[in-house]
């Protein structure tokens, strides 16, 4: 085995610690910032504590002790914080779901946790919570971000902090920090639920240390500063956004701009000028793209100009990234590059950035190194849930490309006989909630936790060069469990075989094979016309039907895990091939290869919702 990783630089501790000695260290007017009628207004450290305090006191008076489990189903809002830091300092487990989850996903996350209450952010959410009352006993709070009052909440946010205010006394208070004192490092402060290989969603229990150690690694290792200003866009609700975005950046002093939609990132960074953003590779590919777009949008001299630009600028890089000092023509040459194109890319985000961060899945080297030969440095992370995420990352001092970078301190890195990558140390969960056999099979006997992942060590860098297992992760990090999406697309009378492809891609798609007894069938009653098998496939009318008879089967999934595009094969997967095991299981990494042309072509020319510039 070659094993990565130095030794921890803190003393295990708690969030609740974490979140009172930040407000009392730093004390900022604009800790966070949120959009009120088109414009930013600041919620200073103090406010937020008050708030914090009185929610907590609130919760108690509804009857919710430490222990009680408490979901979180919101967009990104101070409200979130706020949520979440009252039940860390009142030692509640929160369960944070994606806020686009359908209702039947929301279902068995909060009937598996035992959730007794749920913070909603509006009515829409609300309605969702409703559709699944009667099928969550447990569940008996709902309350609202909203100012007023509506169906499918018990209490708004304010009715509940008006319950604490009337209890938020000199005693009263002192028990609340002393709740909040009491909580133990092995406690359990977050449940969230991750997708596994069969599909069924796993509870991951972080404890207090899991996420305080790796903020306090992190910090070391990830230059934030309490002069900088995050923007916030990614969902808290992932540990990437939560621990990097939420508690790290407060711990240091950041202030923590939320964005007002994913819609409104592009004006959002315009208006905050952020020094920091946090985000998943699909953020930097939209940016290339739109780069490169408008290169070649805006005729023969400008895309010559940009052309030119981008070629100094990667020498540039060369010269840089190997430990030498650019000068003389080419250093000339890139002040020029810089000025005529690279500077506008800069405006675009703001014009104040000092660091992009990546995580959540696979960055491109070639996106990766035309940023940083922009002028615009990517630290290119890696980590899971299971980790409070980060086992790696890169920074300005140890930074390669095509890596996710070092270690961060505390953190053991291994690489098994098999080149699955395994970790170890104060990062990793506690276990998988009412899973003990989930649990006993990602964490062995010494405390290493399988990733799954396939990586490579060079020099202590950390490279990921493939999937041990089938889950599928978008290039957005959102993590597809492919096997029940096929298996619900196989029941249908027109498929005889399905894969669900999509890893590092921006969305799933399925490569589908008919029944061709069953289609056949169909195209003689629509009288169709044909003598090969593939002019039936090219057939809008036989498209139309096999994407209606696909598409149709997949109801009940959350937005990122259903496929937007089918390709329709005119052969069976088969053994002899290579495509299927002896077992009939499909070799996926066969049918990528196979298929590459076919799959390249469903993702050609796709528009992404968020767009930069």
């Amino acid at each position: 085995m070659i094993t990565s990783g130095g030794p921890r630089n803190s003393e295990p501790g708690t969030l609740a610690r974490l979140f009172l000695d930040a407000v009392a260290t730093h004390d900022k007017p604009n800790a966070l910032q949120h959009k009120v009628n088109s414009a930013y207004q600041p919620i200073s450290s103090r406010a937020l504590a008050d708030r914090v305090r009185r929610v907590a006191m609130g919760m108690r008076e509804l009857g919710i002790r430490a222990g009680d489990h408490v979901a979180i189903f919101s967009e990104n809002r101070p409200e979130w914080a706020i949520a979440d830091y009252a039940c860390i300092t009142s030692g509640v487990t929160d369960v944070p779901l994606y806020p686009n989850l359908p209702p039947e996903q929301a279902a068995y996350i909060l009937k598996d946790s035992g959730a007794v209450a749920i913070f909603v952010s509006d009515a829409a959410q609300a309605s969702k919570i409703t559709q699944i009352r009667k099928i969550v006993p447990a569940l008996k709070y709902v309350i609202t971000f909203a100012e007023a009052s509506h169906p499918g909440a018990e209490h708004t946010l304010a009715e509940l902090e008006s319950l604490g205010t009337g209890v938020d006394d000199e005693t009263h208070r002192a028990a609340y920090r002393a709740a909040a004192d009491a909580i133990r490092p092995d406690d359990v402060a977050t449940l969230i639920y991750t997708s596994g290989t069969t599909g069924e969603p796993k509870g991951v229990m972080l404890t207090h240390d899991n996420i305080y150690s790796n903020v306090m690694a992190s910090a070391v290792q990830v230059p934030f500063a309490g002069n900088d200003t995050g923007l916030s866009f990614l969902p808290l609700s992932h540990i990437f956004e939560r621990m990097a975005g939420h508690y790290l950046m407060f711990h240091v002093g950041c202030s923590i701009a939320y964005a007002e939609s994913m819609d409104t990132v592009p004006v959002d960074l315009q208006t905050v000028r952020p020094t920091l953003v946090l985000s998943v590779p699909r953020l930097y590919e939209k940016m290339y793209a739109r780069v490169l777009e408008n290169a070649l949008a805006g005729g023969a001299i400008k895309s010559r100009i940009f052309f030119w630009a981008r070629k100094v600028a990667e020498q540039w890089a060369d010269v840089t990234l190997a430990g030498g000092t650019p000068a003389g023509v080419l250093a000339l040459k890139y002040r020029i590059a810089q000025k005529l194109v690279f500077s506008k890319l800069k405006a675009r985000t703001g014009g104040q950035l000092r660091y992009f961060v990546s995580g959540g899945a696979p960055l491109s080297p070639e996106i990766n190194k035309f940023f940083y030969a922009a002028g615009l440095v990517i630290l290119e992370g890696y980590g899971l849930t299971e980790t409070s995420p980060v086992i790696a990352v890169n920074t300005p001092k140890a930074f390669r490309i095509g890596t996710v970078g070092k270690p961060v301190p505390g953190v053991e890195v291994t690489i098994a006989p098999d080149g699955e990558v395994l970790t170890r140390g104060p990062h990793v969960m506690k276990g998988y909630y009412n899973k003990p056999d989930a649990t006993r099979d990602a964490i062995d006997d010494d405390r290493w936790f399988h990733t799954g992942d396939i990586g490579e060590l060079h020099d202590d860098f950390l490279s990921i060069t493939d999937r041990k297992k089938d889950i599928i992760v978008t290039a957005g990090g959102k993590k597809v469990a492919p096997q029940p999406i096929e298996n619900a697309i196989k029941t249908n009378k027109y498929v005889s075989q399905a894969v669900v492809i999509g890893d590092k891609r921006k969305f799933p798609a399925v490569l589908v094979v008919p029944n061709w007894e069953q289609l056949e069938k169909y195209a003689k009653i629509k009288n169709l016309v044909w003598t090969q098998r593939t002019q039936l496939l090219e057939m809008p009318v036989i498209q139309a039907k096999m994407e209606k008879e696909v598409l149709g089967k997949l109801q009940g999934l959350a937005r990122f895990e259903t496929p937007k595009k089918i390709a329709l094969l005119e052969h069976d997967f088969s053994i002899e091939r290579g495509e299927l095991t002896p077992t009939l299981k499909v070799k996926r990494r066969v049918i990528d290869k196979t298929y590459k042309s076919v799959i390249d072509s469903l993702y050609a020319g796709e528009h992404e919702e968020v767009t930069v510039g």
